[in-house]
Parts: structure tokens; sequence; C-alpha cells
């Protein structure tokens, strides 16, 4: 891999890891359109770099509420922060389950080419869309115009409503389905705040990441690993590339999910999945 290539790629990984359009969908869209055909463990070692870099720029940008969530669970200090970091971690039980039982069949659905990645970019438009419809249904029967959104409309995010978007992140891991957009649309459909559902998913995908890239690391440090052929050079671009835009595209999201715009991404997510499913055809 060039350095041209790992900052494209840096690039998307970190917009898209934020924007509900699906990183590892986008990643896959990419990679063809460069030509980019990575050996297992040089893609390996790239994803771990980069995914890395995209859960730095969450803890940068969210370090106010993160360091005080820490600081609330680390001394056990019981409350809302306290309360709110076990609602984070029940969220992570789904993915959790599917990570350590199922890993190597969802590995395999990676390899299935950009027909996968189509059809869950349009499940993907579609969950989007019956948000906002949902959205806008509850607003009118609140009373509330169009043009009046509220972000503070709705509930906290509770007990059982965690778990169910834990289950839908679960979902997620499929090349295509985008997680943030899954698990904010999941939470707006269950009449959770907007204001808060986005940072909740940014959180909760924190502790995800890290085990996978920990488990990704055991596997590269495994004595019958192939050593990899990409350069530092094009590892640290990839990482800077997705730290800078994916700090940037954390604080773009929070603002669109708090004021309601993500029906247009259901748009674009239609078109390219539409791309993706008539790309051989092409």
């Amino acid at each position: 891999m060039d350095w041209l290539d790992a900052l494209i790629l840096g690039i998307v990984q970190g917009l898209t890891e934020y924007l509900p359009v699906s990183s590892s969908g986008h990643l896959e869209i990419f990679k063809h359109i460069l030509g980019v055909n990575l050996p297992e463990d040089e893609n390996l070692q790239f994803s771990v770099m980069v995914h890395a870099a995209t859960v730095l720029s969450t803890i940068v940008v969210l370090w106010p509420m993160f360091s005080r969530l820490c600081k609330s669970f680390f001394t056990f200090k019981r409350g809302y922060d306290f309360d709110y970091v076990c609602k984070i971690l029940i969220s992570c039980i789904p993915i959790g389950i599917v990570g350590v039982f199922f890993k190597k069949q969802v590995e395999d659905v990676f390899g299935s080419g950009l027909l996968v990645v189509g059809i869950c970019l349009c499940a993907t438009a579609m969950l989007l869309l019956f948000a906002h419809f949902t959205d806008l249904r509850a607003m009118r029967g609140a009373g509330s115009g169009v043009g009046m959104i509220s972000a503070s409309r709705g509930r906290n995010i509770g007990w059982f409503d965690a778990f169910i978007i834990g289950c839908s992140q679960a979902v997620a891991v499929l090349p295509g389905l985008s997680r943030s957009g899954t698990t904010i649309a999941t939470g707006i459909i269950l009449g959770d705040k907007r204001s808060e559902v986005a940072q909740f998913s940014f959180l909760m995908v924190i502790l995800p990441i890290l085990g996978e890239c920990l488990l990704d690391v055991k596997d590269m440090m495994a004595p019958d690993a192939p050593a990899s052929d990409v350069g530092i050079g094009a590892l640290a671009i990839g990482f800077f590339a997705a730290f800078i835009v994916g700090c940037a595209a954390c604080k773009w999201m929070v603002e669109l999910v708090k004021k309601g715009k993500l029906v247009w991404f259901a748009l674009y997510c239609v078109l390219m999945g539409l791309v993706c499913i008539f790309w051989p055809s092409m």
C-alpha cells in the first residue's frame, strides 16, 4: 500500500465511522475503486491502526463527558454518570457475543463483495427513513411544528433501551450496515432524546473497537502469523488521516443528530447501495 492509498482510506474511515453511511462498506467500495487488494495480514494491520485512530478521536471530542464518566465509574460514585457507564456496558453485551462466537462467520461475510454492501446500505437507508418519520409523527402528536424540532424531545436512554441499541450495534457488523446510523436510528425509534443518543452511540463503540483491536494485535503477534509488508509511513498516514477527519466528523454528526437531519443520508445510502448492487454489470 502506498501513502496515497493510505491517506484516502484513512480519510474514508475517519469520515464514515461517524456519519450514518457505513465505514466498513465504504472502505470496501474505495478499495475496489483504488484497486487495493491487501493480503489478510496487511489488511488486518491497517484496520487496527485506523480503528484505533477513530477511537482516539471519539475520546478527544467527547473528553469532558468521557473523563467524567470514567471518574464516576472507577470511584464507584453512584449517580447518573455511574448508571450511564453501566448502560454502555450493557449495550456492549450483544456485540461481545457476536465477536466471541461468530467472528469467523462475520469475516466470511466481508469477503462476499459489493453486492452484500449494497443491500446493507439500502437497509441502512430504510432504517434512517423509518426513524425520521417516527420522529416526525411523535412531534406532530406532541403538537410541535416541523420547524420547531427540539433536540431535547424524548426520554433519557433507559436500561432496556441501552440493550436494544446494543443489539442493533451487533447486527451492524455487516459491511454496509452503518453502525452509527443503526444505533442512532434505533434510539430515535425507541423515543430517546436525539441530543443524548448520538453521544451514547459514539461512546458505546469504544470498548468493542478496543477489544477487537486487542484480539487483532494478538493474531498479528502469533508465532505463525506472516510478516506484514505495510510500511510504517503508510500506517502513520492512515492513522493521522483517520484521527483528524474523525474529530471533525464526530463533532459534525452530533450536531446533525440534534437538528434531525439524518434523512439526507438515507438518500445517499440508497444511491450508493444501488451503485454497489449493479457495479458488476456496469
